[in-house]
């Protein structure tokens, strides 16, 4: 996706001027993908631009809608990206570290959803909000799957998307907090690549595993699979 300062999507605008990190398709993935049904308090967990929070909003009509982004600047662009939009009166953000959300929230969720960050290795960005937006040094994933345990719900879910490489910690994480893996979707970017993202569902109630995989493009630079334009259709002005 090219980086422009605004990004517009069918029913709603996202202005990312300040946020460090941009509108990018594993947002939008994880947005389209969790399954919302039934689904009336949720919250999603660094914001960045607003995005997933909107997505949330516009699949769920009557549900309230947390956002928690840790940047006071991405959290302002969040603020005015949701008072731009249609559902303003449903979504509310707040700028803290989920940690500390934890701690002192006394709210349950029926989804929580999250791009978290998830870089745990390599050279930082050179721009601490970008390094903090992009590296898990923040947001361990150990103390987001804790997290989750306490803020879900009975019979709740969480959708988070992460580096395929992530999988053995998130399993050993879920069995150590007492969760369950539900769903979980291997994300190929084209048929000569192979996974880089993984969609993960967790749970709090034992349940059978079910796996599938979504493959973005053809061979063909922007020759998008059915699948992937039949998910992301509602939000996409591409996609008719």
């Amino acid at each position: 996706m090219a980086r422009n300062q605004h990004f517009q999507f069918k029913q709603f605008r996202v202005v990312q001027e300040r946020s460090a990190m941009k509108v990018g398709v594993d947002g939008v993935l994880v947005g389209a993908w969790a399954e919302v049904a039934g689904a009336t308090r949720i919250l999603d967990i660094g914001s960045g631009t607003g995005l997933i929070a909107l997505m949330m909003a516009q699949r769920c009509p009557s549900a309230l809608i947390d956002a928690l982004e840790i940047d006071p600047e991405a959290c302002e662009e969040s603020l005015f990206n949701v008072g731009q939009s249609p559902w303003s009166s449903r979504v509310k953000v707040e700028c803290c570290s989920f940690q500390h959300f934890v701690k002192t929230s006394t709210q349950k969720y029926d989804l929580v959803v999250s791009n978290p960050p998830y870089f745990s290795n390599g050279i930082k960005a050179p721009h601490l909000i970008r390094s903090q937006a992009r590296h898990c040094d923040s947001l361990p994933l150990e103390a987001l799957i804790a997290g989750l345990a306490q803020l879900l719900a009975k019979r709740a879910k969480a959708a988070l998307i992460l580096p395929m490489e992530s999988m053995d910690e998130v399993k050993r994480l879920t069995a150590q907090n007492n969760l369950f893996l539900s769903r979980i979707c291997s994300v190929k970017p084209n048929p000569s690549k192979p996974a880089f993202r993984v969609m993960v569902e967790i749970t709090n109630v034992e349940c059978a595993l079910a796996e599938e995989e979504l493959m973005i493009e053809f061979e063909e630079h922007f020759d998008y699979t059915p699948e992937y334009r039949e998910l992301t259709r509602d939000f996409y002005l591409k996609f008719d």
